[in-house]
């Protein structure tokens, strides 16, 4: 839910504000929906590289033949830079990675509907451009400086921003790709709950949905070179949040926390202004000519990346991108833990037993070990087979309370994952081993192909 532009406008003078844009969330269960967010990335054919914004058969040409489909464009300085159609919204990440924010869904069902619709989209006019969509967690072999960059000015911004902090900032903005599950909350004892449940349990979503084995045209030594970039990139504001687990934690530590986080950039309009380093609490003390307003905040919401993110609905963002059946399946994971008070409450036990210590070790460990990472009393391995098991019985509550399918189905990826123990990276893996020629173009290739097949034939 956005803001409207009465609000938008609305000019700040107290932090109890910032607190109320938080409260204004919480909606009851039978109002609470499910959203995806996926990226993928766009390929020539011909060549294995990256497709350009401009250039023949760019995503300029294929968001003209969107627009023929009933989608409008979304403009920035004569530009288009992203798609809006009946709640849902296409954009680009810095590099071109292409991303569907589906709309808003009562079930996991229309999720998996719409994420299905549009790759058929996508593929149909990629086909027919020489184009193809990779929806892996990190591209496998285009080096940075062969990347070519979006005409977004707020992409500028984060470009001359991210190489003063973490290593692979750029990195993340131009060769990285993830699913995201949107979940609300009824309460701020709700939001803590899940907060705390989702933070502690995306070091697992991670291992089970590790997607990124091979970058520049080779293995990288991790499964998930995604997280490992993102534990790279911003330390004042991505990865892991220990305060989510203090007594202390609601509406107004998550307040605080953002207060101190240094603003990207101020954005009125189409115009792009310095914040010259301050953080929010400082723009909030009048330390700028202009006097900060409800859109400036929801901006600088949107611009912090920590592992979840809390806005007028929580955000869950740890899992490489990966095919129809990998969204759907994060999908149903997490609804299964989070929208049944029961689940909510096993899993919540289970956690409430880690230390702080060994969780963070563990998510050191996940990109490299993934499902075989260990840490004190937690194997990631052992707790995503508890998950599924638990979700699963979360999933059949819910449609008998909610009087829905059964959609336990859809975590039939996560099935085969955590009892095989065996992810989508090391299979690409080993079939790089076995291939004599150490073709992985031709083995990404062949599972886009195989992709394109699934998607074409899924039994709705």
């Amino acid at each position: 839910m956005r803001i409207s532009e009465k609000e938008n406008r609305e000019e700040i003078n107290d932090k109890s504000q910032l607190i109320e844009y938080f409260e204004k969330g919480c909606k009851p269960p039978e109002r609470w929906s499910i959203g995806t967010e996926h990226e993928k990335f766009i390929f020539h054919k011909s060549n294995f590289k990256r497709v350009g914004y401009d250039t023949p058969a760019g995503i300029n040409t294929i968001f003209e033949q969107m627009q023929k489909t009933g989608w409008q464009p979304i403009m920035e300085k004569g530009n288009v830079t992203g798609l809006v159609k009946e709640g849902a919204s296409v954009t680009l990440e810095p590099g071109g990675q292409f991303e569907l924010s589906g709309k808003n869904f009562k079930t996991v069902k229309e999720t998996f509907i719409e994420s299905i619709d549009h790759f058929r989209e996508l593929d149909t006019i990629c086909q027919m451009l020489g184009l193809f969509s990779l929806p892996l967690g990190v591209d496998p072999v285009s080096r940075l400086e062969d990347v070519p960059w979006m005409p977004k000015e707020r992409y500028e911004w984060m470009k001359r921003h991210m190489p003063l902090k973490g290593e692979l900032g750029l990195e993340m903005m131009a060769n990285t790709a993830s699913i995201q599950v949107n979940l609300d909350y009824d309460s701020e004892r709700d939001m803590i709950m899940k907060m705390r449940v989702a933070q502690a349990l995306q070091p697992v979503f991670t291992a089970i949905f590790a997607n990124s084995p091979f970058s520049v045209g080779k293995p990288n030594g991790y499964l998930s070179y995604r997280a490992h970039i993102w534990n790279n990139t911003d330390p004042d504001r991505c990865g892991f949040l220990p305060f989510i687990f203090d007594e202390g934690f609601g509406f107004e530590r998550w307040v605080d926390y953002l207060l101190h986080v240094p603003m990207y950039f101020i954005h009125r309009g189409e115009e792009y202004l310095s914040a010259n380093g301050m953080t929010f609490q400082d723009f909030l003390k009048g330390e700028h000519r202009l006097k900060p307003i409800m859109s400036d905040w929801e901006t600088h919401v949107s611009t912090v990346f920590p592992d979840v993110r809390l806005k007028q609905f929580i955000e869950m963002r740890g899992m490489d991108a990966g095919c129809v059946s990998d969204i759907a399946a994060v999908a149903a994971l997490w609804v299964g833990l989070l929208y049944d008070s029961n689940s909510l409450e096993e899993v919540y036990e289970i956690i409430s037993g880690w230390d702080i210590e060994t969780l963070q070790e563990l998510r050191s460990l996940v990109p490299v070990k993934g499902l075989n990472a260990e840490s004190g009393d937690i194997h990631a391995g052992k707790i995503a087979k508890q998950l599924y098991q638990i979700a699963m019985s979360g999933l059949a509550r819910r449609s008998e309370i909610r009087g829905i399918e059964n959609e336990s189905r859809f975590l039939k990826p996560v099935k085969k994952i955590t009892e095989s123990g065996i992810t989508q990276a090391e299979k690409f893996i080993q079939q790089y081993d076995k291939d004599i020629y150490k073709n992985l173009n031709g083995i990404l290739y062949n599972w886009q192909k195989l992709r394109l097949s699934e998607c074409s034939e899924q039994d709705i």
